[in-house]
């Protein structure tokens, strides 16, 4: 690569780091406004609110509800500037406003799934995103009950989407990822008592793991308004994308840091979790999450240039160190 085109991908690799964190910034605002507006939710007397409040707006990656909000742009043929106009109007487009809850429906459910998977009777962690997990802080009734409370929450909110076939639509499709993502953590748990194999790991990720960043860009197609054959393209994205993104966790978990992964390390080997690296090996680990890439990114090929920013994602999803 001559210097002209180091200089080029350095400058788009920029750009894209520049997007991605204001999508996260944008979503951290979201989930913040969202979060005071159903305070009278929560209810009162007890420690719940703050407990809610505490899990749902820790510092994250927030990688999720930045695929809905893309997938859906990428469903509606959107120029960027305007639709970050439009996420940012007080009277957004109705796909677009569609979008943004399912954005948030998202997020409440992946922080209910995080809630749980630190109890003691899961994973039994002490640290989340650099910070004592919520059991830790409120205790494990109120950290039980804000995870029931965030999955019921977010769920009511997406069927109550303006248009209710779409309100119905989009609260199927995330019951079923859920339903999925409930069914890979018991796999992970009662795989812990057996030895590692090979389909049990990738059962474990499958639905632990990708099945929720699929049903996101399945989530942001539909806002879009994509077809039917849109919607499985870039489902398929999202599974593949989901699946690197897991087998990355598994690596980092082997040489990553507490202080950079903002969690407990090396704990999958400890509790003898069924992981990739334990199953295949940190290097065929690695060229198995560039292939999930590498097939993700083959899912967008008929976008072209509205598809960068996901496949840049996707390459983000195994090259983060945290």
């Amino acid at each position: 690569m001559g210097p002209a085109s180091a200089s080029a991908k350095t400058d788009a690799s920029e750009k894209w780091q520049a997007w991605y964190e204001r999508q996260r910034k944008r979503v951290d605002a979201l989930l913040s406004e969202h979060i005071d507006r159903s305070k009278s939710c929560v209810g009162s007397h007890s420690r719940l609110p703050a407990a809610v409040d505490y899990s749902v707006t820790l510092p994250a990656k927030r990688v999720r509800p930045v695929l809905v909000l893309e997938c859906a742009r990428v469903a509606l043929g959107a120029g960027g500037e305007d639709w970050e106009n439009d996420l940012d109007s007080r009277r957004p487009s109705e796909r677009t406003a569609a979008a943004i809850r399912a954005a948030i429906a998202v997020e409440l459910v992946h922080t209910f799934t995080l809630i749980h998977d630190d109890l003691p009777a899961m994973d039994d962690d002490d640290l989340r995103r650099g910070h004592p997990t919520s059991h830790r802080v409120f205790g494990e009734g109120n950290a039980i009950l804000a995870g029931d409370w965030l999955l019921a929450h977010a769920l009511t909110f997406l069927a109550e989407t303006p248009g209710a076939p779409l309100g119905a639509r989009l609260a199927q499709v995330l019951g079923c990822g859920v339903r999925d993502v409930i069914a890979g953590q018991a796999a992970d748990l009662a795989g812990e008592s057996t030895p590692v194999h090979a389909d049990l790991v990738r059962y474990v990720h499958e639905h632990k793991t990708a099945r929720l960043i699929e049903c996101a860009c399945r989530l942001g197609a539909i806002c879009g308004g994509a077809g039917a054959e849109q919607e499985q393209r870039l489902a398929a994205y999202g599974r593949h994308a989901g699946l690197a993104f897991q087998i990355a966790d598994d690596l980092l978990d082997c040489g990553g840091t507490p202080d950079r992964m903002g969690k407990r390390t090396r704990k999958d080997a400890a509790a003898s979790k069924q992981t990739y690296p334990a199953a295949f090996g940190e290097a065929e680990s690695r060229a198995a999450a560039w292939r999930e890439v590498a097939s993700a990114t083959a899912e967008l090929e008929p976008y072209g240039a509205l598809g960068r920013n996901l496949a840049l994602l996707a390459e983000y999803m195994i090259q983060r160190d945290r």
